[in-house]
């Protein structure tokens, strides 16, 4: 599907986490660091399994491994591989929503109104910009404070809300990111456990299916340009967007399926429909643990 296809995000050299007035941590770029414009789409099946493993370290009972903290730090690397998500522009119904009095949502989990203000919702992503708080102005070319032009040329055409979520002072929740990450990897474990579950556990069985069935995400839009030939352009208007599609088109494709590691339970991307590790290590050592339980 996006064989011959391009999308444009952006990501920084370094990410930090703050906490703001209220008590909650944000992540966003760090003072000092540098923006750079890539294609998700290259990468895209790598970064959606990173996202998976994120999600499945929130779920996991082992709190005192998995810690706010090493979480935090995990989604700060995420970041400078990939960029923040951009829930900003993920939520509601149109990117453009900043040239409008109001913008209007899908049904979420993380803004509870079916509306709100557009002044009012641009404030929860920049907790940290007076400025951004006091006059939220639309018409301000806000990737310019950056003093980035290759930054300034990837907002070409798109959306204002696109082109501030591409601004250094952009920040996301934690919550909101360990929510999120944590919803990829429940919709993972339970496609995997689904088909098992249906012959010992129906009931389970069919909490699994409508937790599948509630995925879901907005459709992006493309337009064609002419590099060096013919080439679709995907108008993702989030990173959430991207992964969300590519997230289901991995978890529907037979011949190269996403996996848990039957030693480490880390998702991976399988080459065979047959593979059961994801490292040839996970699989020694699969063997050796069950080769000393079978002496004793």
């Amino acid at each position: 599907m996006f064989g011959s296809a391009s999308s444009r995000w952006i990501k920084f050299s370094e990410y930090d986490a703050k906490p703001a007035d209220n008590g909650d941590w944000y992540i966003c770029p760090a003072p000092n660091a540098t923006p750079a414009v890539y294609d998700p789409i290259e990468n895209a099946e790598v970064m959606v399994v990173d996202a998976l493993n994120i999600g499945l370290k929130c779920m996991s009972s082992e709190k005192q491994y998995y810690d706010d903290n090493r979480l935090i730090a995990e989604m700060c690397v995420f970041a400078e591989k990939y960029g923040l998500l951009g829930f900003m522009t993920a939520l509601p119904t149109t990117p453009d929503f900043v040239d409008f009095e109001t913008a209007y949502f899908a049904k979420n989990r993380f803004v509870r109104e079916q509306s709100m203000l557009s002044a009012d919702y641009v404030k929860l992503f920049f907790p940290f910009d007076n400025d951004i708080n006091a006059d939220p102005n639309p018409h301000r070319h806000y990737t310019k404070d950056d003093g980035s032009l290759m930054v300034s040329l990837a907002a070409r055409n798109k959306p204002a809300a696109i082109e501030m979520v591409y601004q250094r002072g952009y920040a996301e929740s934690y919550k909101w990111l360990k929510t999120q990450f944590a919803d990829w990897a429940l919709i993972f474990c339970a496609s995997s456990m689904y088909y098992e579950l249906e012959k010992t556990d129906p009931e389970l069985a069919e909490l699994q299916r409508q937790a599948i069935a509630a995925f879901d995400g907005n459709v992006p839009s493309f337009h064609i340009e002419l590099f060096d030939k013919p080439t679709i352009v995907w108008d993702f208007k989030s990173l959430m967007t991207i992964i969300n599609v590519v997230f289901g088109l991995m978890l529907t494709d037979a011949a190269k399926p996403l996996r848990s590691c039957k030693f480490c339970n880390r998702a991976f991307l399988a080459t065979h429909p047959k593979s059961e590790f994801c490292e040839h290590k996970c699989k020694n050592k699969y063997n050796v643990y069950r080769n000393r339980a079978k002496s004793e």
